[in-house]
């Protein structure tokens, strides 16, 4: 009961922060990449749910997967939010931790960048798109590898332990789907170039699905968004595979903090530790006089939210020094809530 209180404490104040903000920008999904080492785009928003929407509807409308939409609205019933409900769209993202070329997937966030070779005379650009990812058992693996093949309309030829598995529940599988309805490949796949195994980039029949850790191994996207992605991906392109939960990053002075709850059967056991947050924080932070609202991070990489949280603020105006553990940046929009609530939920 008290772990709710925190929670609808941190979505009013999402709400609070971020409703000046128009909701309907969200959903293009591409962004000027930032310059001069920072590395936030986009914002957090806020829509109004409308009468038998679900939290899945509204996700889908914004370029928005399961697991986000579900993660920044704690409290609020996603299957019928209720017509006039403030929904949070968290459509703001810290980029990555990784080069920005080609397609980086971000496996936690349920999320996949694109960054497009740069044009001559253009500023770049990066475009990102919810995504699901492999399940406990079926794990989408890391490192890096390439886009090796695509096509259209493909056919699908499900495993040898994908049709056992069916067989267990007493739905077996043909040996091969063609295109249609009932193909879960959808329209559009890429293949990639990982040994010992078959992993795609594609879209999918069921689309409600995206954004969740449920497929077999593959990264499954809405129709829509495969059928943009699918016309700017040239075979070749570089794919890096990644696993960070815990992000930090500059915006014009401002430090946020967005964390993602660890992938179901992850191995990574450093994803748990609370250490993990002190460690991003000073690696963002090495060489910079900041002044940081340690209790509000803590709070962040607790709920595990996935929205970018401002903690932190720059000092422009000191030479740089090293930052105390303790240094705390009072500001009404990352407010802590009272300690009580706090000391409830483990602080």
């Amino acid at each position: 009961m008290q772990v709710n209180r925190v929670g609808q404490w941190f979505a009013a104040a999402l709400v609070a922060a971020f409703a000046p903000f128009v909701a309907n920008d969200v959903r293009a999904g591409e962004f000027l990449l930032p310059l001069n080492g920072d590395n936030v785009i986009g914002a957090v928003s806020i829509a109004m749910a409308e009468h038998e929407d679900t939290l899945l509807d509204i996700g889908r409308r914004y370029g928005v997967g399961y697991e986000e939409i579900i993660a920044a609205n704690p409290g609020i019933d996603p299957w019928l939010p209720g017509a006039g409900t403030e929904v949070v769209i968290p459509g703001r993202f810290l980029l990555p931790d990784a080069p920005r070329e080609g397609i980086v997937v971000n496996l936690p966030e349920h999320r996949l960048y694109y960054y497009p070779p740069a044009q001559p005379g253009q500023p770049r650009v990066v475009r990102t798109y919810p995504i699901s990812t492999g399940k406990m058992d079926w794990k989408t693996p890391l490192g890096a590898t390439r886009v090796a093949a695509k096509q259209e309309r493909p056919n699908w030829y499900p495993p040898k332990s994908v049709r056992l598995e069916h067989e267990a529940k007493g739905d077996p599988l043909p040996p091969f789907i063609p295109p249609g309805p009932d193909n879960p490949l959808g329209e559009y796949a890429l293949r990639l170039g990982i040994p010992g195994g078959s992993y795609l980039i594609h879209g999918t029949n069921r689309p409600a699905g995206v954004g969740m850790q449920v497929t077999h191994g593959c990264i499954r996207m809405f129709p829509e968004d495969i059928a943009e992605f699918y016309t700017m991906i040239p075979v070749n392109t570089k794919v890096n595979l990644i696993d960070q939960t815990t992000k930090v990053g500059w915006s014009r002075g401002t430090l946020f903090i967005e964390r993602q709850a660890p992938l179901e059967g992850t191995d990574n056991p450093s994803h748990m530790d609370p250490a993990e947050l002190d460690r991003v924080v000073r690696a963002a932070t090495a060489g910079v006089d900041v002044s940081i609202d340690w209790d509000t991070a803590r709070l962040v990489f607790q709920q595990a939210s996935g929205v970018p949280v401002r903690v932190g603020e720059r000092n422009f105006s000191r030479v740089p020094a090293t930052v105390p553990s303790d240094a705390v940046a009072r500001d009404p929009l990352t407010e802590s809530p009272p300690d009580a609530l706090l000391r409830e939920t483990g602080h």
